[in-house]
């Protein structure tokens, strides 16, 4: 499948990069994977989906998280699972997934498991701050306050997981092949930037 190619998509959260690879799926007619990404690595490996929800995009689980799975009765079945036993069964479904058909992936550091792929565009989706707070606070029903919290946390483990499983810094220019500020032309005229790239670097 010579002519396939494959858009990754990493981003701060409330700069609309979930939003972004759904608007580019629709327009290029291809699938975009996020949590979707979790039930499939469960489904292939056998392991319960919980354990791959807990690990999304974390370098390691909590204590409290252990803690409830061991109450659970699960413990000493599932949890000696390692972090990186759960992060190779997510790359196996994206690298095969990847294989067989053009697609986009949101986060799980896909860019980098897909590093190699010889059809592959990267892209980090970033916002101003301010957008950002206001996107967080309407969309989860919270304070400007909470959503500051809530987007700082997030970031701060999305960038702990990609420094830890990839060779790369998290949201840094170097790491992609496009990084571009959602704020700076609104979310429309974002996709439509990405799909000339995409269009003028595969010739689609």
């Amino acid at each position: 499948m010579k002519n396939t190619f494959i858009i990754t998509i990493g981003r701060q959260l409330g700069a609309g990069g979930k939003l972004t690879g759904e608007m580019l799926s629709k327009q290029l007619q291809i699938p975009c994977y996020d949590k979707e990404l979790l039930q499939l690595a469960a489904k292939e490996s056998g392991v319960h989906a919980d354990f791959f929800e807990q690990a999304d995009e974390k370098s390691r689980f909590s204590i409290l998280s252990a803690l409830s799975s061991f109450w659970e009765g699960d413990f000493f079945t599932n949890n000696y699972l390692s972090n990186e036993a759960l992060f190779k069964f997510q790359s196996d479904v994206i690298q095969d997934l990847a294989s067989r058909q053009s697609c986009i992936f949101v986060g799980r550091c896909a860019d980098y498991v897909l590093r190699n792929h010889p059809r592959l565009l990267s892209v980090f989706i970033t916002a101003n701050m301010g957008n950002r707070i206001e996107t967080i606070a309407q969309s989860q029903g919270i304070s400007e306050e909470k959503a500051k919290t809530l987007i700082e946390q997030t970031d701060k483990k999305r960038a702990s997981y990609y420094n830890f499983y990839s060779n790369k810094l998290w949201g840094s220019a170097t790491s992609y092949d496009l990084c571009i500020n959602a704020s700076t032309f609104g979310m429309d005229e974002t996709v439509a930037f990405i799909l000339d790239f995409v269009r003028k670097k595969f010739v689609v």
